[in-house]
Parts: C-alpha cells; sequence; structure tokens
C-alpha cells in the first residue's frame, strides 16, 4: 500500500490533470444518478472508491476528499489524523514524530503539491472531518454538490 501511495505522490502531476479532464465527463451523469437515486448507489459507489482509492493512495474514506488539495496524499495518513498540517512534530529527517519508520504525510503532502498546476492549494485551509459521512462516497457527493453549485436540482429520491 505504501509504495502505491508513494507512486501518487510522485505522480500528483499526471493524477490531477486526469482528474481534470474526467471530473467534467464524470459530473454529466448527474441526471443519471438522480434518476436512479443516490441513495441505491452509495453502497457500490462506496465499495469501488474505496478499492481504488486505497490502492493509489492508500485512502481512509474519510467522505470528502481534498487529495487535490493536499499533493495527492490522503491526510488522513496521518497518524493523528490531521487535515491540516504538519503538526510541528516532524522529525527533522522528515519522519513522523508518532511512527518514526514513516515519513511524514504532509511531508509528502508538500512534495506531491509542488508537482500540481494548482499546488497552492495546499495552503488552503480544511474543514475537520464530518465523522457522520466517513465511509461514504466523496465521489457522489462531489457530483451531487457540483449540480446543485450550477442549480440543477441534486435529488430526486434517496
Amino acid at each position: 500500500m505504501y509504495v502505491m501511495r508513494r507512486w501518487g505522490t510522485r505522480n500528483a502531476g499526471a493524477l490531477a490533470a486526469l482528474f481534470r479532464f474526467l471530473d467534467p465527463l464524470i459530473r454529466a451523469f448527474h441526471p443519471l444518478f438522480r434518476r436512479l437515486g443516490y441513495g441505491r448507489l452509495e453502497r457500490p459507489a462506496a465499495a469501488l472508491e474505496a478499492r481504488l482509492k486505497g490502492v493509489l493512495f492508500d485512502c481512509r474514506m474519510c467522505g470528502r476528499c481534498i487529495l487535490r488539495a493536499t499533493g495527492m496524499t490522503c491526510p488522513m495518513n496521518c497518524p493523528k489524523a490531521l487535515r491540516n498540517g504538519p503538526c510541528g512534530g516532524v522529525r527533522a529527517d522528515g519522519t513522523c514524530e508518532v511512527a518514526p519508520e514513516t515519513p511524514c504525510v504532509w511531508v509528502e503532502a508538500w512534495a506531491g503539491s509542488r508537482r500540481m498546476r494548482d499546488g497552492k492549494a495546499i495552503l488552503t485551509v480544511q474543514a475537520p472531518v464530518d465523522h457522520d459521512i466517513q465511509g461514504s462516497s466523496a465521489w457522489l457527493r462531489h457530483i451531487r454538490e457540483a449540480a446543485a453549485a450550477r442549480g440543477v436540482r441534486a435529488e430526486q429520491s434517496e
């Protein structure tokens, strides 16, 4: 898992470009998803998302993915689960104070953000984890929220 997580950070620029390309295509599925019912899609979408993002980013399924703002590094891998970091406990060699055998997640996030076109997004203060949505699909939430921002009715049936 850790090897793939490092791969994601090293290729953050390419992964962010892929997301920018796929995002409008994925959001185009909103009318179909609304018709089928987002509630019905939640379990299979969350399972698929957990599998794919788990392999690529060691995703913890927080429900509100911020990979694009953290150099394609999941901040929930921080032993302290910090959404904004680093905590100040980073050792001089860049390892974590809690788990000294691993590099600090936030050191990796900063390295990944430097490879991204919108690398300054890492400076945005992120909201804390909403424990009510943990385990749910951030992908479906993203599609619904993008539709709502465009003024499109977000739900037909849950």
